[in-house]
């Protein structure tokens, strides 16, 4: 009853993720890697995560550079998301996502996450990925991953507060947790 989602920047990699049952399909390269993913995503049920990266893995942290980070990654992802539009993809099988940490430096992470409401006139969920980022860990001199979970949380608050509707997280009862209490504290939930 579960849903199976796998990263991969790979259409090899996500044709046998969807063939043994992986529902999502998320992709730093926001299906541009690999020219037969946006062909495998369309033929199949599956949806999908497009994610904004500049540059490779092993490079992108090397100097990113923007004219505007938030309007220059919206722009990306909008035209992502039109290009998945005309292969076939219909709009209710993707969500975007910024792509905290990937290609960006602090400013420019702080940046997208104080104006993710911005991205929500596209029309499309929201999804990030905050948790125990190395971001967390640079504004609270935190090394340890581990013991991010309080930045973590924080973090997670903020974007669902700005317009996230899906959090990626490694502490799943905790944000459960915080996410209770805030949502019924501005629901005004009293039993």
């Amino acid at each position: 009853g579960y849903l199976v989602s796998v990263d991969t920047r790979n259409s090899s990699v996500m044709t046998a993720a969807i063939q043994a049952g992986a529902s999502i399909i998320n992709d730093v390269s926001a299906l541009e890697h690999d020219k037969f993913s946006l062909d495998v995503v369309a033929n199949s049920s599956a949806s999908v995560i497009l994610m904004h990266m500049q540059g490779q893995p092993e490079t992108m942290q090397q100097e990113p550079i923007y004219g505007d980070v938030v309007s220059d990654v919206k722009g990306y992802l909008v035209s992502r998301v039109t290009a998945c539009e005309h292969a076939g993809i219909n709009r209710n099988r993707i969500a975007i996502d910024p792509g905290i940490g990937f290609g960006k430096t602090l400013a420019q992470n702080i940046l997208l996450l104080k104006n993710l409401c911005r991205f929500s006139d596209i029309g499309l969920p929201i999804v990030l990925g905050v948790s125990r980022k190395s971001f967390i860990g640079r504004l609270t001199n935190e090394n340890n991953p581990k013991r991010r979970i309080a930045g973590s949380l924080s973090a997670g608050l903020a974007c669902v507060a700005n317009g996230a509707s899906i959090l990626r997280v490694h502490d799943v009862l905790e944000t459960r947790q915080a996410l209770d209490v805030w949502q019924a504290i501005q629901n005004n939930v009293v039993d």
